[in-house]
């Protein structure tokens, strides 16, 4: 047996069960010959490689935003910015993930902080990323030389290996969230990185109110005829709390009118979409932001494919399969593969929920499903 075989990881077991062959001598012989060969028969696995329904390796977990905020924070006066760390970043490990860094199989989602006048260097990956800003302002990203404006409500992608850095302004530090295709780009080992420059010009540590992005893309229904050429990505950098607002308002508006507006009586959502093609803005996540009216629930639903959400505004209670949480504002929580959710806002107040998660990739390979009741806020079938 080569050195190779013999630390071989493959140790086969005879289980007497339905459907598998009696113990015996021969095939003891034979299941050592399939490990000297480095080969497993399906007869022993099915159960775990073809299950009838996903089985999540992630659980439903809930992270307080005042908890990560405080964390963050202690971090920014002990973790200096610059080479070698990167990012002050924190990432939400699920408690069900052997400690890796990995909201969910494919999604990565972090606290990042910057303290007053800190600039985070410049550099890029071929992992798809998103911020997104529940409070405060005063940061600026800068991607492939434009200066962003990052404030609350706003949502920002970025598409991988575009060069991006970001600087605060400000005289306070700023929170926000980050999401990645990390844990896919490692499952699937795609990854690229590479350091940029260590100080970006003058001209890019400006801070102007508009982008060159939101003056070229940021106008609804409208393209500049000299890019007549879809992207897979959005080559918009900016979507406006003003904008996702308003469209939120308009559909419980026209609900109360007697229009069929919303997901469900009281749910209304909206989805982040590349003004080129029409598709999710990121080839790897998708991007929503959902709002409950005052009292209303939405309906229980699974899909395939992980997501995580982030509580914007309000209060309300929500339901991950069987854990059941009251969440406010900052407040994120994982809703895994195939495990149902219902959400719920306050009879006092609205919910708003942001939410990114994976269904492009399930999409793109034809495994994409989703099952909803019925009736709003039903138990999952």
């Amino acid at each position: 047996m080569t050195q190779e075989n013999a630390l071989s990881p493959v140790r086969l077991k005879m289980q007497a069960g339905p459907g598998q062959p009696d113990p015996s001598p021969e095939l003891e012989r034979l299941y050592r010959g399939f490990e000297q060969e480095l080969l497993v028969p399906l007869w022993t696995e099915i159960g775990d490689l073809m299950p009838p329904h996903p089985r999540s390796k992630a659980t439903a977990h809930l992270w307080r935003w005042e908890r990560l905020v405080d964390l963050a924070s202690q971090a920014g006066r002990l973790v200096p910015v610059g080479r070698g760390g990167e990012r002050r970043a924190i990432a939400l490990a699920n408690p069900s993930l052997g400690g890796k860094p990995y909201a969910t199989p494919t999604l990565w989602a972090a606290i990042q902080y910057l303290m007053p006048g800190e600039n985070a260097p410049e550099h890029r990956h071929s992992q798809h990323a998103f911020r997104f800003v529940v409070e405060g302002e005063g940061v600026w990203t800068v991607v492939g030389g434009d200066a962003v404006r990052m404030s609350r409500g706003d949502f920002l992608p970025q598409a991988g290996m575009n060069w991006h850095a970001h600087h605060n302004a400000a005289t306070e530090p700023m929170a926000w969230i980050d999401g990645l295709d990390i844990p896919f780009s490692y499952y699937t080992e795609s990854q690229f990185f590479e350091f940029g420059r260590h100080q970006l010009s003058a001209a890019e540590l400006t801070t102007p109110e508009r982008s060159v992005s939101e003056r070229l893309w940021g106008h609804p229904g409208l393209r500049p005829a000299s890019r007549p050429e879809p992207t897979p990505a959005t080559p918009l950098l900016a979507y406006r709390w003003v904008d996702t607002d308003r469209a939120l308002s308009d559909q419980l508006a026209l609900e109360r009118e007697g229009h069929a507006a919303t997901l469900s009586p009281g749910h209304a959502a909206v989805r982040f979409t590349n003004p080129t093609n029409g598709r999710d803005v990121l080839p790897t996540i998708r991007t929503e932001m959902h709002r409950l009216r005052a009292g209303a629930r939405s309906r229980t639903w699974r899909e395939v494919g992980s997501s995580v959400f982030q509580v914007f505004e309000g209060r309300g209670t929500v339901q991950v399969g069987e854990r059941r949480w009251s969440v406010s504002r900052g407040d994120m929580f994982v809703m895994p593969s195939w495990v149902p959710l219902c959400l719920q806002a306050d009879a006092d107040t609205d919910l708003d929920l942001f939410r990114f998660g994976d269904a492009p990739i399930f999409e793109a390979i034809h495994a994409h499903r989703t099952q909803v009741d019925d009736a709003p806020g039903t138990s999952g079938a």
